[in-house]
């Protein structure tokens, strides 16, 4: 459905403005009267990695006058693979900044608000309420409903999207003409379910073919052209090179945007999410050692069995000596508890300690009481005991 302009427009463009933007002008459904609507604009992007890199690089390009960054990351070397609004040189500064500098290069014109940041409950409505639009780049759940429910309450639209592996979806959540993110996920799935692209990977260029969409879509909402992706899914396979549209409806007994909402303010969206589950948190609570302690045991040759429960990839970037691959899965389908020594002490680790506390929960209801995780995992390993290893 069409929907009117979300923002007026600015009074004249300069003529350097002029010949800027003068593609955008000769276009008949942008205009004059659109590229004034996107110069007054103000935009808010959540997050300036994968999908933040090309959003704000292609809105400060399109000519939207302000533009305000949520991000409190520094850039690290595995960032360049995909977030190519930082650089080599960025290494180590902070990503807000970095992404200031780059925006302001490509488009000097354009206002950088930078907001170094968590977003939380405690913020989020003052750092929203100036913007006329929210595009949400993040990769975590809680954020995710976080940035929803605050769309709803202060009535803005945000343009969300999602990337993983090859795999991409975008949408435009608006609960004034259409469904919410909450109309399509009521409830976040299970801890540990889903993997982050932390976890599972990301094609690099996914993120500028789910990013210019995101893009394309802030452009139309604001300047109020076209059909947005309003109660439309859109859903792309990188590796098949198709695109599918899945239609959303508003859900009449969504918990925040239904006529009997029951959410009607924020909530504490870490515990609504949970990192890892109740059961995992019960069972890695005494049962958890450091990367130290391990290779302390290592040295003095105890009985153990080191387990690493991620994926063959990720096992074959870096590894903990000794340790044998058995991904998380095997232990959740139940066929690898069959293969575990009942004579020695049973040593769990991942990335960073999440899916072992939830393979340790399983092995702990097998009868496995003796089984440890090691918090912080193989990236805690490499920081601690081998430095000169990589870590990803």
């Amino acid at each position: 459905m069409s929907l009117p302009p979300l923002v007026e427009p600015a009074d004249e463009l300069t003529v350097d403005e002029v010949r800027r933007y003068s593609r955008h002008l000769i276009i008949p459904d942008v205009g004059m009267e659109g590229q004034k609507r996107l110069k007054n604009a103000k935009v808010l992007c959540v997050g300036a990695g994968g999908l933040g890199s090309p959003t704000l690089m292609y809105l400060a390009a399109a000519g939207v006058g302000t533009l305000g960054i949520i991000e409190f990351d520094e850039v690290d070397e595995s960032n360049l693979q995909r977030q190519v609004i930082h650089s080599q040189a960025d290494i180590g500064r902070s990503k807000a900044e970095s992404a200031k500098d780059t925006v302001l290069g490509i488009n000097p014109y354009t206002q950088v608000n930078l907001h170094e940041e968590r977003l939380d409950s405690s913020n989020v409505m003052d750092i929203f309420a100036p913007y006329d639009l929210i595009v949400d780049g993040t990769d975590n759940f809680a954020t995710r409903y976080l940035v929803n429910d605050a769309c709803v309450l202060l009535n803005k639209p945000y343009v969300w999207g999602s990337i993983y592996r090859f795999d991409g979806q975008a949408s435009v959540f608006w609960s004034e003409h259409g469904p919410c993110y909450r109309c399509l996920y009521p409830e976040p799935p299970p801890p540990g379910m889903v993997p982050s692209c932390a976890e599972g990977g990301v094609l690099g260029v996914l993120c500028a073919s789910v990013g210019s969409i995101q893009v394309n879509e802030a452009i139309k909402l604001l300047a109020g052209i076209g059909e947005p992706l309003v109660g439309r899914l859109m859903i792309y396979d990188a590796l098949e090179m198709t695109y599918r549209q899945v239609k959303v409806r508003k859900d009449p007994d969504c918990a925040i945007c239904g006529p009997n909402a029951t959410v009607t303010e924020l909530i504490d969206y870490e515990a609504f999410c949970g990192v890892v589950s109740d059961e995992a948190q019960e069972a890695a609570a005494g049962s958890t050692i450091t990367p130290k302690q391990l290779k302390e045991w290592m040295d003095d040759g105890e009985q153990i069995d080191v387990i690493d429960v991620r994926e063959q990839n990720e096992y074959e970037i870096v590894s903990i000596p000794g340790a044998r691959l058995i991904p998380k899965n095997e232990f959740l389908m139940g066929n690898a508890l069959q293969d575990l020594s009942q004579d020695k002490k049973i040593v769990l680790h991942c990335k960073t300690g999440v899916r072992s506390a939830e393979v340790l929960a399983v092995l702990k209801n097998a009868g496995f009481a003796d089984a440890v995780h090691v918090g912080g995992g193989v990236i805690g390993w490499v920081n601690q005991i081998e430095p000169e290893k990589p870590v990803y």
